[in-house]
C-alpha cells in the first residue's frame, strides 16, 4: 500500500517583474523618479530602462506598474500634473476682479511650484519647446479654457473701468505665466548669478505681485518741511 503524497508547499517565489508580498508599493516612487528624469532630460530622451535603474528596480517591475511609456506619461498627467493645478484652477473660477484674479494666479502657481519643483523645467521642455510631448495635451486636458476665461474676465474688467485699457487681456495672461513659471525654471541660473538662495517661491510671488500692482515707480513721499 502506497503512502499518500504530502502536498507541496508554495515555493514563495514570485513571477519576474511582480512585487513580493513584503515589498511596499513602488508605484508612487517610480512615478516620482520618472517625472524628475522627464524634467531633466525630456520625455522622449528618457528610456524606461533608465528610470528603472535610477529607481533600483528591474525594467520588468516598471512594466508591471505602468506598461509602456505612453501609459507612464498618462499617469504623470492624471496623477500629478492635473491634481497639482486643480486647486488654482478652481480658485480662479470664483474670482471676477482683476486684482483677485492676479493674486490668485500668482499665489496658486507659487504654491504649485513650491510643492512640485519639477513642473517649471518640464513645462519648458515639453510644452514650450517645439516637439514637446505635452503641448497638445495642454489644450485638451491640462488647462482647458482657463486662459480664455482669464482673458475674458480681464476684458470685462476693462469695459468696467477696472483695468488699464492699454493692456491686452490676452497678453496679460501670457505675462502671468511668464512671471511665474519662467523665473522658477531659470532659478538655478539666476540664483547662482546673484547668490540668491534666499529667494524662495514665496519671495518670488511677493515680488511679482508688487510688480504687477505698483509697477516700478517709487511711491510718492510727502516732502519734508
Amino acid at each position: 500500500m502506497t503512502s499518500a503524497k504530502t502536498p507541496r508547499r508554495a515555493s514563495g517565489k514570485r513571477g519576474a517583474g511582480r512585487p513580493g508580498r513584503d515589498e511596499p508599493d513602488l508605484r508612487a516612487r517610480l512615478l516620482d523618479v520618472a517625472i524628475n528624469r522627464f524634467a531633466q532630460e525630456g520625455i522622449a530622451a528618457t528610456s524606461l530602462r533608465t528610470i528603472a535603474q535610477e529607481a533600483g528596480v528591474t525594467p520588468a517591475m516598471l512594466h508591471y506598474y505602468f506598461g509602456d511609456k505612453q501609459a507612464l506619461k498618462q499617469a504623470l498627467i492624471q496623477e500629478r500634473l492635473l491634481p497639482a493645478l486643480a486647486p488654482t484652477r478652481a480658485a480662479l473660477a470664483e474670482k471676477l476682479y482683476p486684482a483677485d484674479l492676479i493674486a490668485t494666479f500668482v499665489g496658486g502657481m507659487s504654491e504649485v511650484v513650491s510643492r512640485n519643483p519639477w513642473l517649471p523645467p518640464l513645462w519648458v521642455r515639453e510644452v514650450l519647446c517645439e516637439g514637446g510631448e505635452l503641448r497638445e495635451i495642454l489644450f485638451s486636458e491640462i488647462l482647458p479654457n482657463l486662459p480664455r476665461m482669464l482673458a475674458q474676465r480681464f476684458a470685462q474688467a476693462q469695459e468696467n473701468g477696472l483695468l488699464n485699457r492699454a493692456l491686452d487681456p490676452r497678453l496679460l495672461v501670457v505675462s502671468l505665466v511668464g512671471l511665474t513659471l519662467f523665473p522658477a525654471a531659470g532659478a538655478p541660473i539666476w540664483r547662482r548669478v546673484f547668490e540668491a538662495d534666499d529667494l524662495d517661491p514665496q519671495a518670488m510671488a511677493r515680488h511679482t505681485l508688487a510688480l504687477l500692482s505698483s509697477g516700478i515707480a517709487a511711491p510718492n513721499e510727502e516732502s519734508s518741511p
